[in-house]
Order: structure tokens, then sequence, then C-alpha cells
């Protein structure tokens, strides 16, 4: 096609985001089978404060969200904005810089948490001179992705940017206030909010880092690849404007489902109820009008694996956002809160629907930003489908069985009102799910292993040339 390069769509930072998810999620899913390995053999953490669970669980958390889910975040909206406004990025250079700054972020995080410096927030760990540096990337991406939707050559904005875009504004958002904090040295700072203010306040942020982070984002990501993909439009257009303006009104209320029956005023912690049980709605309204998109091809899933890794995602989608509500109703939560129900939930979106979708676009991705016409080896994709797939079912399911058994055992009583079970008989009845957790999280791992080389042969035989014409617009 003769197209002038200065209309060329930037795929380098695209490439190096891709690349860089598939690095980070091995990272960070090995390090969190390293920790499932811990809680099966305790002197796994060799007595060192700075290999303790304590110390290496955030830095788990901090590389599968935001360095592999942040990584995957960035590569496939800076990809699609491009394709949708068919234009080239706005400031190529504040888009590398995103790039180096994200991962000068994530390095020094694998270097604080281990050491203990930490402001002790849930997913918020990082102290404040690393916040300070998120907030500026942060902006960065905010300027790269709306520079370019401004300059768009098509009149309409694409639904996929709206979540995208309210994923980027809405974090800002939830970074800055949860963040507000009173530094008393270069590695201290203490929060500027106290009591139960500071929990509501860390839950606001937390569950809303699942709302808008791991759910609006990947939304956008969903919008954009299941179409693609299956070869078909979106199967309502309409339902995925409600879809957007209802989850992203709704979500922002869900926190103080997270602090039931503590010291949270109690009407705090039934709205949090009520609002979670709302957002079932728009949560499936959005699986919904993914699957539906595949009306009429269907018969694709057969041979089509990375297809299949999209709308396994939405499955486990629909049944997490249907998990998740139910979990907040009070007489439920009595039961499952502090158990590994909980755990078993937070992967159930973490690896069914967050690395699933992920997997499935960087497949989509990377042969397209690499000029190949595929990826190396469909088999291998297929191979990881099932192992992604059997190790997503066998953790869940080990922490499902683990969590109901803990809630029952903790609130079993005797005759004379005296617990039944110490906490020790809970944790020995604990163990073999413990074990499945550690297979089922191996399995999982095994597939990401695949997919590395996959990469590698992929990106291998590609060829400069290849490199600039997949660049061109089509």
């Amino acid at each position: 096609m003769n197209t002038s390069i200065s209309t060329a769509y930037n795929y380098k930072v695209v490439r190096q985001f891709a690349i860089m998810t598939v690095v980070w999620g091995i990272v960070g899913m090995g390090l969190g089978v390293f920790l499932a390995a811990q809680l099966v053999w305790p002197e796994l953490n060799f007595n060192l404060p700075w290999t303790s669970f304590g110390r290496l669980r955030p830095l788990h958390t901090n590389a599968v969200i935001f360095a592999f889910g942040g990584c995957a975040l960035f590569a496939s909206s800076f990809y699609s904005v491009q394709r949708t406004c068919q234009t080239q990025l706005f400031a190529p250079k504040i888009a590398a810089f995103c790039f180096w700054g994200w991962q000068l972020v994530i390095l020094l995080a694998a270097i604080s948490l281990p050491l203990g410096y930490t402001s002790s927030k849930e997913y918020a760990e990082l102290e404040w001179p690393i916040d300070i540096l998120i907030t500026i990337v942060w902006v960065a991406y905010g300027v790269v992705f709306f520079g370019t939707l401004m300059k768009r050559k098509t009149k309409h904005i694409y639904v996929g940017n709206w979540f995208f875009g309210a994923f980027i504004i809405t974090v800002a958002i939830l970074h800055i206030v949860n963040n507000l904090e009173l530094p008393v040295s270069f590695t201290k700072s203490y929060s500027v909010y106290s009591g139960a203010t500071d929990a509501m306040v860390q839950w606001w942020y937390g569950h809303n880092a699942v709302g808008f982070f791991l759910t609006a984002g990947f939304l956008g990501m969903m919008y954009y690849f299941v179409p693609k993909q299956a070869e078909r439009p979106v199967y309502s257009y309409r339902l995925s404007i409600v879809h957007f303006w209802a989850l992203i009104t709704l979500y922002i209320w869900a926190g103080p489902h997270h602090l039931h029956y503590t010291a949270l005023p109690d009407w705090a912690q039934s709205l949090g109820m009520v609002m979670s049980l709302i957002l079932l709605a728009p949560s499936w309204g959005g699986m919904i009008n993914g699957m539906m998109t595949l009306s009429g091809a269907w018969h694709k899933l057969r041979s089509d694996p990375i297809l299949r890794f999209l709308v396994v995602s939405l499955a486990f989608y629909g049944m997490s956002t249907f998990e998740g509500p139910m979990m907040a109703i009070k007489t439920v939560n009595a039961l499952s809160h502090y158990t590994d129900w909980t755990i078993g939930h937070v992967h159930a979106g973490a690896l069914g629907w967050v690395a699933m979708i992920s997997i499935g676009a960087l497949y989509h991705m990377i042969p397209k930003v690499f000029g190949r016409p595929q990826m190396h080896s469909i088999g291998l994709i297929n191979a990881h489908f099932w192992l992604a797939t059997i190790g997503t079912v066998l953790y869940i399911a080990s922490m499902w069985v683990n969590g109901i058994a803990q809630g029952l055992m903790w609130r079993a009583v005797n005759e004379d009102g005296t617990l039944t079970y110490s906490f020790v008989e809970t944790l020995a009845a604990s163990h073999p799910g413990f074990i499945v957790r550690l297979v089922g999280g191996a399995i999982f791992l095994s597939g990401m292993l695949l997919m590395a080389y996959n990469t590698w042969r992929t990106v291998r035989a590609s060829q400069p040339a290849d490199v600039a014409a997949a660049a061109q617009m089509a």
C-alpha cells in the first residue's frame, strides 16, 4: 500500500509493552507459584525477612496487576486507539516515556517491597517517591491516549475507547486520593487519613482498582479484540453504551463490602452491599454482549484457540461478577470473609478473566505488530489454552472448598460456647487445598512458558521489512 511513513501506525511502543507483558506475566505468576509452595512447605521462606510471605505477597500482587496487567493495558489501548481512530499515536516521545517510566516503577517495586518498604495499603504498598513517579507516568499515558482521540480521523469514538478513557481518568483519581500521605523520610510515609476513614478510602481505592484497572480497562480490550477475532460486529452497540454508563456509575460505590462487620458505620456497609448487588446487571450486560458477538461465528471456536481464550475469559468474567455480589451480602460474607474463598474469587477474575483476555489479545496483536501472518505455532496456543483453563479451575475450586471449610470450622461452637476447632486444626484441614492450588498455579505458569517460546519464535522470524510494512495504515 502506498502510504507515507508519516501516516504509519506507531507499533514500536506496542511491541515493547506486548513483550514485557509476557515477561512480567512469567515473573509475577512464577512468584505466585513460589508463594503457593510456601504455604505447602513453610520452610521455603528460608527464614529470611526478604523472602517471607508477608514481603513477597505484595510483590506478587503488584507484579501481576501492575506489571503484567498494566503492560497488557498499555499495549492493547495504544494498539486499538490508533486503529479505531485511524491515526498515529499522539506524542510518540511521551508514549516511549510511558514504556520506560512504567518499567522503572516495576523495577523499584521489585527492589523496595522485599526490603520491607511499604505504606501497608493493599495494592498501594509502594512508598511516596514511587507514587509520584506513577502519577507522572499515568498523566503521560492520559496525554497520549486522549491526544490520539482528539486527532482522530473518524467522527465516532468507538466504545472500547470509552472504557479505556474511563479507566485512565478514574485510576488517576483513585491513586492520588488514596496515596495522600505525609513523608517522614525518603522511604517512609503515613496516610493523611486515620482509623475507619483510612480503611474506607483504602477500599474505595482497592475495590475500584479491581473495578477500573482490572475491569473497565480489560472491557475496553474485550470490545476491540472479541469482534476483531470473531470477525463479527459487536452484538448490540446500544447495550455497550448502556453497559459503559451503568458500570462506571455503580462500581465506584461498591468498596465498603470489604469492610463488613468492622468499625465502618453500618449504613456504609449496607450501601456497599446494595450497590454491589445492583452491579451484577451491568457486569452481565457486558458479558452477554461479548458472548452474543459470536452469533453466527460459534463454529470458529473449533479451530481458533485465540477466540477460545477470549470467550472463556468472558465466561469467567460472568462467573466472578456473579460471585462478587453474592459474597457482598452480609450473611454470605460472614462465612466467606478472611477465608480462602476470597482468594478463589480474586483468582477467578485474575486468572480466568484478566489473564485469559490479555493472552488472547496478545496472540491477536503480536503477529500484526511484528508483520507476521500468524503466531509461530497454533498448536502451542491450543496447548496453552488447555493448560490455562485446567490450571484456573484447579486453583479456584481448591480455594472454594478450603474457604467454605474454614468458614464453617471457625464458627463451629460446642454446647458450652467454646470453639470446636483450633486455628491450627483449620490450617491442617486446608493443607490438601494448598497442594491443589500449587498444582493449578504451576499448570497455569507452564502455559505462560509455552507462550513465551511461541512469542520468541514469532518475533525471531520477523524481518525489519515486515515490521515496517505492518505499521502502514490499512
